[in-house]
């Protein structure tokens, strides 16, 4: 970053305008660049009822997006195919018009509204009525893209009413104001975010395949049906019981507060994003030392648990495994996370209702599972699959990092701080 850009930067977010800039509503942004409204740029529709009878039909000449389409996770801006589609023949008897591609959808009414998800449309396609859609008026004027990434700084829960349910009406979303650069530069500005999303594209298709190869690894080790190479001691099966403990120490109320997730494993309660509804009075917490494995008591049939790297209290909410005998605990904690193993805890568990099921130590132990009795093997298995864990983690760190620098980008070129009208 050049130090004009950073004088420029400081001038701004002192109020003051630099020069060959202007102050518009809100902002500063330069001074040839056209403040507009949304209604002058673009028109606003609402997609069309889709009912049961005509949802789960996948052949068809049109897609049929629904809100959750929108929300799928993957760095594209464009929406290409949806589960969902329709033939020209219910098509006509509907009496629907498809939106036209280039056209920006996004979420109008409930908990949706909170993720902030916004696509275009990659073909002429059909959307629900709990969508709404943008389509640009004269595309000579403005690009597509650079509106798609100008309204990603909007937060579509701004837009909202105060009702109940959140709801989103056609008129608020015209309104907006928005400062519009020239076209030549519109189509730069959308260039440089597109390479950036095409990066982070590419990293998460790479992390996608890395997660796959993982669960082939679980599949084949945890199970047998492949052996790493030296090793033809056979396995035995016996229950968890014989295995593990229930660790059950209370009143360490000095050692670090930790929590127990099914992605992040055992992490100190403070680097996660959330606030802390754990009670001032810890005397009760349960104290988990390195080497542990802690679950989710409510959760274990959901694959909520990890093995311990950390020595401090979790919630009550939590059940603490001490090994008891020579056993690799992180074998364990990967075999606690194959799916079949999974649906044991399941069927261990108790209660009414999904909502209510909880798995107690009293139950956890009577779980039969079959693992290798050479702990040397184990340890292998493990160190495997952690190898596969630690680059998942450098991938979803890249990836992360990618995002940040796609986010400053935003900042930088969007606000018109930096120019790349050249």
């Amino acid at each position: 970053m050049t130090s004009e850009i950073k004088q420029r930067i400081e001038q701004i977010r002192r109020g003051e305008v630099p020069e060959g800039y202007k102050k518009a509503k809100q902002c500063i942004c330069p001074a040839d660049w056209e403040t507009t409204s949304l209604r002058e740029l673009a028109d606003i529709g609402q997609g069309y009822t889709f009912k049961r009878e005509y949802q789960g039909n996948h052949i068809g000449r049109w897609n049929y997006f629904k809100v959750a389409d929108i929300g799928l996770q993957s760095s594209s801006i464009y929406l290409s195919s949806s589960i969902n589609k329709i033939d020209d023949f219910l098509l006509k008897q509907l009496g629907y018009k498809p939106f036209h591609a280039g056209s920006i959808v996004f979420p109008r009414v409930g908990a949706a509204l909170l993720n902030n998800n916004k696509k275009i449309l990659l073909h002429d396609s059909l959307v629900d009525d709990n969508v709404l859609v943008l389509s640009i008026k004269n595309k000579a004027v403005c690009s597509n893209i650079f509106l798609y990434y100008l309204l990603s700084k909007f937060q579509l829960a701004d837009w909202c009413n105060s009702g109940l349910v959140p709801v989103i009406n056609s008129k608020t979303v015209l309104k907006q104001s928005i400062h519009l650069p020239e076209f030549t530069e519109q189509q730069k500005i959308s260039a440089i975010l597109s390479t950036q999303d095409k990066a982070i594209g590419l990293k998460e298709k790479r992390l996608a395949e890395k997660q796959r190869q993982k669960k082939y690894l679980m599949q084949q080790l945890l199970t047998g049906k492949k052996r790493l190479s030296d090793f033809t001691v056979p396995w035995v099966a016996t229950s968890l019981g014989n295995l593990f403990s229930e660790r059950k120490e209370t009143n360490c109320e000095k050692l670090q507060l930790l929590a127990i997730t099914g992605t992040q494993g055992v992490i100190p309660r403070s680097k996660l994003d959330l606030k802390d509804n754990s009670s001032e009075d810890k005397s009760k917490y349960l104290k988990i030392r390195i080497g542990d494995i802690g679950y989710n008591t409510m959760r274990m049939w959901q694959g909520v648990s990890a093995y311990s790297d950390y020595e401090g209290i979790v919630s009550p909410a939590y059940t603490i495994l001490k090994p008891v005998a020579d056993i690799d605990a992180k074998y364990f904690s990967y075999l606690f996370k194959l799916p079949e193993t999974v649906f044991l805890f399941y069927r261990f568990s108790q209660g009414l209702v999904d909502d209510t099921r909880n798995l107690k130590y009293e139950n956890f132990k009577k779980i039969t599972v079959r693992y290798p009795s050479d702990r040397r093997e184990q340890t292998a298995i493990a160190k495997v699959l952690s190898t596969a864990d630690r680059e998942i983690d450098l991938l979803r760190q890249d990836i992360e990092q990618e995002k940040q620098k796609k986010k400053a980008l935003m900042q930088l070129l969007l606000t018109g701080i930096v120019r790349v009208t050249r």
